[in-house]
Order: structure tokens, then sequence, then C-alpha cells
């Protein structure tokens, strides 16, 4: 069957998110008033037409079970294929990895049952951590295009150190990878990668036989000399959430216009798990200014420079500036809340006030009375 099929990874792994991942894996976390942040990547594979996609969980995983179900808001409850929730465990178990996969080969290899039931051509292996609207069709073409083996979507944008990144040569082939360094240099990947169905499963089979299991050491490092690999660049807005900051600073991004216009693509647009809740109710009399605010809120203070989510409450007198308030916030009157990330749930006091700064936002954490 040609076409591709999707595999999504979203597992505990180190970033520095800190509390808004104490009761989530990364890629359900909350992001932009109305969505998660694989809610992208999901419907990035949806709108190029796949009809089939795993995802392979790990760790605490509830949030991202109950958000995804049975994949129906993104038309992919089907009873053949469509979505299937992989949370696999680590065959090796030690006190070191605490169960945890070592590395991307190793989570492809505890489901390779899954794998050998895959249906289609081509393979697309996707990171749930990145928010971006990328036509992965015009990504599978390039691909068939070129006659590379393996596609790996990157971007001329700089990253974090610890990024991976790609050399590539005047055609397009990737001549060196790199990770971990001290001076970020040539494009960064965006961890999208598009193979044949036979060769993700050699290279999975060849693995498991040899005991590797990372992916950027075993494969696209080991493997840079002998396999063609070619770079799409892609450097529309793309996203990584590994940190607070990252976070912070991507969801703010949201209230430029020409950013939400380049990520809420009409043409490919995003879907997220339906929530209908009531219209919002804005207080004419306040300032309500250069935000994002989703259904079901009651806004009776005064709002500026913010992302609020489903059923926030702003009381009279309350003012909030530069904050992401996630569902079901209440800010009390008179309460000042300013550059806060504040998760479910959570409630400011009356009269209170919490202000963090712009390069370094305060995280309160689900369920918190302050």
């Amino acid at each position: 069957m040609k076409g591709m099929h999707g595999i999504i990874f979203s597992y505990e792994k180190r970033t520095e998110l800190g509390t808004l991942t104490d009761q989530r894996i990364y890629g359900s976390v909350p992001y932009g008033g109305d969505y998660r942040v694989v809610d992208f990547m999901l419907s990035n594979m949806v709108n190029a037409g796949i009809t089939d996609v795993g995802v392979i969980m790990h760790g605490k995983c509830q949030s991202m079970l109950d958000h995804l179900g049975t994949g129906k808001h993104w038309d992919l409850s089907r009873k053949y294929g469509g979505l299937k929730l992989l949370p696999a465990f680590a065959y090796q178990e030690n006190r070191e990895s605490g169960g945890q996969f070592r590395g991307k080969l190793e989570a492809l290899g505890c489901v390779m049952d899954y794998l050998h039931h895959i249906r289609q051509d081509y393979v697309v292996l996707a990171d749930s951590d990145i928010v971006t609207n990328i036509p992965l069709k015009d990504v599978l073409e390039s691909h068939i295009a070129s006659g590379a083996d393996m596609t790996c979507v990157c971007t001329s944008r700089p990253g974090r150190p610890a990024d991976t990144y790609f050399t590539l040569d005047i055609t397009g082939r990737i001549v060196e990878v790199a990770y971990d360094v001290n001076t970020p240099a040539g494009y960064q990947s965006l961890n999208i990668f598009i193979m044949s169905r036979e060769l993700l499963l050699g290279m999975v089979q060849n693995a498991m036989a040899q005991n590797n299991y990372g992916w950027r050491r075993h494969i696209l490092q080991d493997k840079c000399g002998t396999l063609n690999m070619r770079g799409y660049v892609w450097d529309s807005f793309a996203a990584r959430i590994d940190t607070v900051q990252d976070y912070y600073n991507r969801s703010m991004d949201l209230l430029r216009p020409d950013i939400r216009a380049e990520l809420f693509n009409p043409q490919r647009p995003v879907y997220a798990k339906e929530n209908d809740a009531a219209s919002t109710y804005i207080d004419p009399a306040v300032e309500c200014v250069n935000s994002l605010i989703s259904d079901g809120c009651d806004i009776q203070g005064s709002v500026r420079n913010s992302i609020i989510f489903r059923g926030v409450k702003v009381e009279k007198g309350a003012c909030v500036e530069n904050c992401i308030l996630f569902k079901d916030t209440v800010v009390k009157a008179g309460a000042t809340v300013r550059n806060v990330i504040a998760d479910k749930n959570v409630v400011f006091s009356e009269n209170t006030s919490m202000m963090g700064h712009e390069h370094y936002p305060v995280v309160v954490a689900k369920n918190s009375v302050i």
C-alpha cells in the first residue's frame, strides 16, 4: 500500500519543563489555549493523508491516553489502521535506567510486531515536542524525487547545543552529523525523518542484534557515510519545547499575527480534542488587549499580552499580564499576576501578587492555591 505511515515518540525524556511535566509526558503539555503539543504533529500527518499513526508512549502517559482516546478528533478512529497507542516498556530494566528507553531505537525495538504490520511503503518518524505546520506530503515527494534512503527535516534557524546538527553539501546530502556541541553550526534537526518501511525494519533489527539503542549515534552518525541521507530545509515557524523558557517564549510568539497565520494555515488545519464550552464573557468596561482567550472564560478584570485557556475566571479588580493560564485557573478580585505560567485548576487568592520576569517566568503547579 503506497503512502506514509506515521510514528510519534512521546515518552519521558530529560527536559527542563519542571512541574509542567510532573504529571504528564511532554507531548501532552497544553499549548496555545486550545491544544496539546502533540496535536500539531498529529495534524501534520492527517493533513498529508496519513491514516495509520502509532504513538509510542512511556512514563506518565495517562494524560496523553485521555487526550488522544480513539483518535476520532483527528479522523483516526478506523476499523482498519487508524490511531494506535503503544505504551510499550523497555525490555531491559535496570537501576540506572529505571525502565526508561535508552533511545528511539530501543523504543522501536519494543514494538517490532507493530512495525511488521505497517501497510504503507514509507514511514515518517517524529517527536511530539515540535510545534510546526509542515506539508509532509511535499517532504515525501522530495524524498522520492531525490532517491534518498532517508530524508531529515531541518532548519537553518539556531538551536540549543544539545540539539542535532547536519552539515549539507551543495546537493543537499548530509555529510556530517553532530550533537551536544559547544558551538552549534549547520542545520538544526527537527527530528522528523522519512524512509522506506523496509529500511526502518532492517535498521531496527540490526540495532537490536548489536544492542544499539541511540538514533542520533547509531543511525544518524554511524550510517551517515553509507546511507544517502538528505536534508529538507524548513525555515517556517518550528518550536521545540524543551525548557520552561522555550515554552514561555514560543507560546508568546502566538500573540504575533504573522506567527499565528503561519502556524494556523487554513489549508492545513490543526485539529484538537473537541471540548464544547459556552462563549467567553469579557466585561466591556475592562481592558483586554493582545491576548488569546479560549471559550468558556469569564473575564471581568484586565488581561494584557496573555494566553488564556478554557474555563479561566478573572474577577473584577484583578490584573493579568504576560501570563499563560491553563484550564480552570481562577484569579480572584484584586490579585495581580505577571509573567506567570499557571497549570490547571490554580487559584490566586484575593489581593495576592505574583510576579516573574519575561526571562524567568514563574511556574505554578497544578491545583495550587496561592
